[in-house]
């Protein structure tokens, strides 16, 4: 059985658990993405998708090693095809953990640890897209306790 324990040593073996993160953000929440990436092990493994306005907003984000760092501009993608509308907020952080979310949680068994810290709207379509398209549990998805979903806390 692959170990669980979490220091600097059992991390660099091969043998060690390392549970997936699908964690997302946009600019109202890169405080508690930065808060939350400071407490995960540094082992974690996964993908952090943050939706921003332009990209004037890119920052450097300390996040573990296996973990990679998307940054979906609005400015720089349009809104839904053939309408010629720019993105709406939440709509490319939507389109990019739905299609991510597709094809990489396709286990029944997969323990992905999902936190989505973004905005209602890209949140509630991503909630929507997991429990209803790939059956995962809701109480398996961390949502702000405001937006009032029944994830987990």
């Amino acid at each position: 059985m692959p170990s669980t324990e979490h220091n600097a040593s059992a991390c660099r073996t091969s043998r060690h658990a390392r549970v997936q993160h699908l964690i997302t953000a946009d600019e109202s929440s890169l405080t508690e993405l930065e808060v939350l990436l400071a407490t995960l092990p540094i082992c974690s493994t996964g993908r952090v998708f943050i939706e921003i306005p332009d990209a004037s907003w890119q920052t450097a984000i300390a996040a573990p090693a296996r973990m990679t760092v998307t940054w979906l501009d609005r400015s720089a993608r349009s809104g839904a095809a053939g309408t010629g509308r720019l993105c709406a907020p939440g709509a490319a952080l939507s389109r990019a953990v739905n299609a991510y979310a597709d094809e990489m949680l396709c286990a029944e068994d997969d323990h992905t640890r999902v936190f989505l810290l973004g905005g209602y709207l890209g949140t509630a379509d991503i909630v929507d897209h997991l429990t209803s398209s790939l059956s995962v549990a809701s109480t398996s998805i961390h949502t702000p306790e405001r937006f009032g979903f029944a994830t987990a806390r």
